[in-house]
């Protein structure tokens, strides 16, 4: 879920219109994944709401009452996205599932996520000055990033409460840990050195970041 290249600067986010008639959830779901689907395939701005109301089947004041503005359903669309990629399930702490086998699964939906296409054509423009200071950014970024760190910092306060873990800052060590995800192969994709990592050599990268992140944090 990432933006292309916009026209013009975007509007700053009004948020969500103000209370008035019930609305319809099914109507809302509707928009959300018509939202999703469009942005992702199609970027920010090459989806207006005209087009969103239409595919998914209501009017366009339908779509306003329900987000207000394109900036706050992008965001309900950027969240719903990574929701989808790294369900809220994957960060319980799970004490029956051994530590280094609960981080592989993180680090292989994560990296799964940040490496498909889609996800490295959108991070490119996220990092053209056009986007470096528009609120489109701020939105993707709280709305995905930073709610993955913040669940995989719980996970990680858990898992040390239990004694698997040393970690006096799980905010920090959740940002290192997918810092350590993306590393050099991620950099590879971005800069187009290659289309995609053989699964063998993303494997290997996953399980090294996780053995790097475990002796790091293991219990003194």
């Amino acid at each position: 879920m990432y933006p292309t290249r916009p026209k013009s600067a975007p509007r700053k986010p009004a948020g969500p219109a103000a209370p008035g008639r019930p609305k319809d959830p099914e109507k809302g779901s509707a928009i959300l994944e018509t939202a999703k689907r469009l942005f992702l395939a199609q970027g920010f701005d090459g989806v207006s709401m005209d087009q969103i109301a239409a595919e998914a089947g209501v009017s366009k004041l339908t779509v306003y009452s329900h987000y207000g503005d394109k900036e706050t359903l992008f965001g309900a669309a950027a969240k719903a996205w990574c929701e989808q990629q790294l369900p809220s399930s994957l960060f319980e702490a799970r004490p029956d599932v051994p530590l280094r086998e609960r981080l592989l699964q993180v680090g292989r939906a994560f990296f799964a996520m940040v490496s498909a296409p889609e996800a490295i054509a959108g991070h490119r423009v996220l990092c053209s000055p056009q986007l470096a200071e528009s609120p489109v950014s701020r939105l993707f970024w709280e709305s995905g990033p930073m709610r993955i760190q913040a669940a995989f910092a719980e996970l990680l306060a858990k898992r040390a409460a239990a004694g698997e873990l040393e970690v006096p800052d799980p905010a920090r060590a959740s940002a290192q840990f997918f810092a350590l995800l993306k590393g050099e192969a991620h950099a590879q994709l971005v800069l187009g050195c290659c289309r995609a990592l053989p699964r063998g050599a993303a494997e290997a990268h996953i399980a090294a970041s996780v053995d790097m992140f475990l002796r790091a944090y293991a219990p003194r």
